[in-house]
Protein backbone atom coordinates (compact mmCIF):
# COMPACT_ATOMS: atom_id res chain seq x y z
CA UNK A 1 0.00 0.00 0.00
CA UNK A 2 1.41 3.49 -1.35
CA UNK A 3 1.35 5.97 1.47
CA UNK A 4 -0.56 9.15 1.34
CA UNK A 5 0.74 12.38 0.58
CA UNK A 6 -0.98 14.62 3.39
CA UNK A 7 1.20 16.98 4.88
CA UNK A 8 0.66 17.82 9.00
CA UNK A 9 3.17 18.78 10.22
CA UNK A 10 4.96 18.03 13.48
CA UNK A 11 3.19 15.88 16.19
CA UNK A 12 4.95 15.27 19.44
CA UNK A 13 5.69 11.31 20.02
CA UNK A 14 7.47 10.94 23.44
CA UNK A 15 11.10 12.17 24.14
CA UNK A 16 14.62 10.92 24.63
CA UNK A 17 14.84 11.68 28.23
CA UNK A 18 11.51 9.22 29.04
CA UNK A 19 10.01 11.45 31.05
CA UNK A 20 6.28 10.86 30.01
CA UNK A 21 4.70 13.46 29.26
CA UNK A 22 5.21 16.30 26.41
CA UNK A 23 6.41 19.63 27.70
CA UNK A 24 5.44 22.71 26.17
CA UNK A 25 5.77 26.22 27.48
CA UNK A 26 4.32 29.57 27.03
CA UNK A 27 5.95 32.45 25.04
CA UNK A 28 4.67 35.71 23.75
CA UNK A 29 3.93 36.39 20.21
CA UNK A 30 4.25 39.81 19.30
CA UNK A 31 1.04 42.14 18.98
CA UNK A 32 -0.07 42.48 15.60
CA UNK A 33 2.46 40.03 14.17
CA UNK A 34 1.80 39.35 10.68
CA UNK A 35 1.36 35.72 9.38
CA UNK A 36 -0.14 32.57 10.55
CA UNK A 37 1.54 30.06 13.00
CA UNK A 38 0.01 27.12 12.11
CA UNK A 39 -0.13 23.98 14.90
CA UNK A 40 3.03 21.69 14.59
CA UNK A 41 4.92 24.30 12.75
CA UNK A 42 8.91 24.69 14.38
CA UNK A 43 9.18 28.05 15.18
CA UNK A 44 12.27 30.13 17.01
CA UNK A 45 12.64 33.10 18.81
CA UNK A 46 13.38 36.09 17.05
CA UNK A 47 13.82 39.73 19.28
CA UNK A 48 12.15 37.75 22.11
CA UNK A 49 9.09 37.19 20.37
CA UNK A 50 7.83 33.46 18.66
CA UNK A 51 8.28 33.02 14.89
CA UNK A 52 7.35 30.46 12.44
CA UNK A 53 10.86 28.76 10.96
CA UNK A 54 12.24 29.30 8.35
CA UNK A 55 15.38 26.94 7.32
CA UNK A 56 17.06 29.57 4.97
CA UNK A 57 16.49 32.41 7.87
CA UNK A 58 16.87 30.98 11.20
CA UNK A 59 19.55 28.70 12.50
CA UNK A 60 17.97 27.20 15.33
CA UNK A 61 14.18 25.83 16.38
CA UNK A 62 12.51 26.58 19.52
CA UNK A 63 10.04 23.64 19.25
CA UNK A 64 6.59 23.18 18.02
CA UNK A 65 3.37 25.39 18.18
CA UNK A 66 1.08 23.14 19.99
CA UNK A 67 -1.72 26.81 20.22
CA UNK A 68 -2.31 29.36 21.22
CA UNK A 69 -4.37 32.14 23.80
CA UNK A 70 -5.04 35.61 23.71
CA UNK A 71 -8.27 37.74 24.56
CA UNK A 72 -9.90 38.52 21.01
CA UNK A 73 -9.77 42.34 20.74
CA UNK A 74 -13.08 42.82 18.92
CA UNK A 75 -15.09 40.34 21.22
CA UNK A 76 -13.15 40.30 24.35
CA UNK A 77 -13.22 36.67 25.01
CA UNK A 78 -10.32 34.57 26.54
CA UNK A 79 -9.65 32.32 23.04
CA UNK A 80 -7.93 29.22 22.97
CA UNK A 81 -6.91 28.44 18.50
CA UNK A 82 -4.58 26.02 17.35
CA UNK A 83 -2.94 28.35 15.11
CA UNK A 84 -1.87 32.16 15.37
CA UNK A 85 -4.41 33.73 12.69
CA UNK A 86 -1.74 36.49 12.16
CA UNK A 87 -2.50 40.49 12.66
CA UNK A 88 -4.08 39.77 16.01
CA UNK A 89 -4.23 43.67 17.14
CA UNK A 90 -4.58 42.91 20.90
CA UNK A 91 -6.11 45.58 23.56
CA UNK A 92 -5.74 43.34 26.49
CA UNK A 93 -2.95 40.95 28.00
CA UNK A 94 -1.03 39.07 25.27
CA UNK A 95 -1.08 36.55 22.82
CA UNK A 96 0.62 33.33 24.57
CA UNK A 97 2.24 30.67 22.41
CA UNK A 98 2.33 27.24 23.56
CA UNK A 99 5.48 25.76 22.21
CA UNK A 100 6.85 21.89 22.84
CA UNK A 101 10.08 22.89 23.42
CA UNK A 102 12.03 20.21 25.17
CA UNK A 103 15.17 19.74 23.16
CA UNK A 104 14.97 16.04 23.72
CA UNK A 105 11.27 15.60 22.26
CA UNK A 106 10.46 13.27 18.75
CA UNK A 107 8.42 14.27 16.49
CA UNK A 108 6.38 12.30 13.51
CA UNK A 109 6.05 13.76 10.28
CA UNK A 110 5.57 13.29 6.51
CA UNK A 111 8.36 13.54 4.00
CA UNK A 112 7.85 15.67 0.91
CA UNK A 113 9.35 12.70 -0.99
CA UNK A 114 11.56 9.86 -0.81
CA UNK A 115 12.69 7.94 2.59
CA UNK A 116 14.85 4.94 2.60
CA UNK A 117 16.36 2.67 4.89
CA UNK A 118 19.95 4.48 4.64
CA UNK A 119 18.73 7.80 5.31
CA UNK A 120 17.91 6.73 9.32
CA UNK A 121 20.27 8.59 11.63
CA UNK A 122 20.79 11.55 8.39
CA UNK A 123 19.83 14.97 9.13
CA UNK A 124 17.51 16.97 6.91
CA UNK A 125 16.09 20.35 6.56
CA UNK A 126 12.08 21.50 6.77
CA UNK A 127 9.84 22.68 3.46
CA UNK A 128 6.69 24.39 3.49
CA UNK A 129 5.55 27.69 5.38
CA UNK A 130 1.23 27.22 4.87
CA UNK A 131 -1.45 25.17 7.35
CA UNK A 132 -5.24 25.55 6.75
CA UNK A 133 -7.15 28.07 8.41
CA UNK A 134 -9.69 25.38 8.67
CA UNK A 135 -8.01 22.90 10.92
CA UNK A 136 -5.60 25.56 11.87
CA UNK A 137 -3.08 22.32 11.00
CA UNK A 138 0.58 23.20 9.33
CA UNK A 139 1.89 21.34 6.11
CA UNK A 140 5.65 21.73 7.12
CA UNK A 141 7.23 18.61 5.85
CA UNK A 142 10.57 16.61 6.06
CA UNK A 143 12.72 18.21 3.02
CA UNK A 144 13.59 14.37 1.07
CA UNK A 145 16.36 16.25 -1.14
CA UNK A 146 18.19 18.27 1.93
CA UNK A 147 18.85 14.25 3.68
CA UNK A 148 22.77 14.68 4.35
CA UNK A 149 24.89 13.62 7.57
CA UNK A 150 25.86 17.17 7.38
CA UNK A 151 25.47 18.86 10.96
CA UNK A 152 23.90 21.83 10.10
CA UNK A 153 20.41 20.57 9.29
CA UNK A 154 17.11 21.20 11.04
CA UNK A 155 16.09 17.12 12.04
CA UNK A 156 17.59 14.41 13.06
CA UNK A 157 15.70 11.34 11.39
CA UNK A 158 15.15 8.55 14.35
CA UNK A 159 13.30 5.97 12.39
CA UNK A 160 10.21 5.07 10.31
CA UNK A 161 7.11 5.72 12.24
CA UNK A 162 5.88 2.02 13.33
CA UNK A 163 2.21 2.46 12.02
CA UNK A 164 -0.16 0.09 9.66
CA UNK A 165 0.00 1.61 6.28
CA UNK A 166 3.34 3.51 6.80
CA UNK A 167 6.57 2.66 4.93
CA UNK A 168 9.55 3.44 3.40
CA UNK A 169 9.26 5.35 -0.02
CA UNK A 170 7.86 8.60 -0.94
CA UNK A 171 5.74 10.35 1.59
CA UNK A 172 6.54 7.97 4.38
CA UNK A 173 6.00 9.52 7.90
CA UNK A 174 9.21 9.27 9.85
CA UNK A 175 10.53 9.91 13.48
CA UNK A 176 12.53 12.93 13.97
CA UNK A 177 13.97 14.87 17.20
CA UNK A 178 14.86 18.59 16.12
CA UNK A 179 18.94 18.65 15.14
CA UNK A 180 19.69 22.54 15.89
CA UNK A 181 17.80 23.28 18.70
CA UNK A 182 17.70 26.97 20.72
CA UNK A 183 17.97 25.09 23.91
CA UNK A 184 19.72 21.38 22.69
CA UNK A 185 22.08 21.00 20.09
CA UNK A 186 23.97 23.50 17.56
CA UNK A 187 23.16 20.48 15.13
CA UNK A 188 24.92 17.01 15.24
CA UNK A 189 26.70 15.27 12.26
CA UNK A 190 25.42 11.91 11.46
CA UNK A 191 27.52 8.99 11.66
CA UNK A 192 28.25 7.27 8.25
Amino acid sequence: MANVDKAFGFRPLGNLSATGSQKQYGYEIADNQSGAIYQGDLVTIVNGYVVKFLPGTHAAALGVLNGVFYIDPTSGKPTWKNYYPGSVNITEGKIVADVIDDPSQLFIVQADEDIEQADIGKNADVVGTGGSTTTGVSSMELDSSTIADTAALNLKIVGLWNTPGNELGNFAVVVVKINEHLYGSAGVKAVT
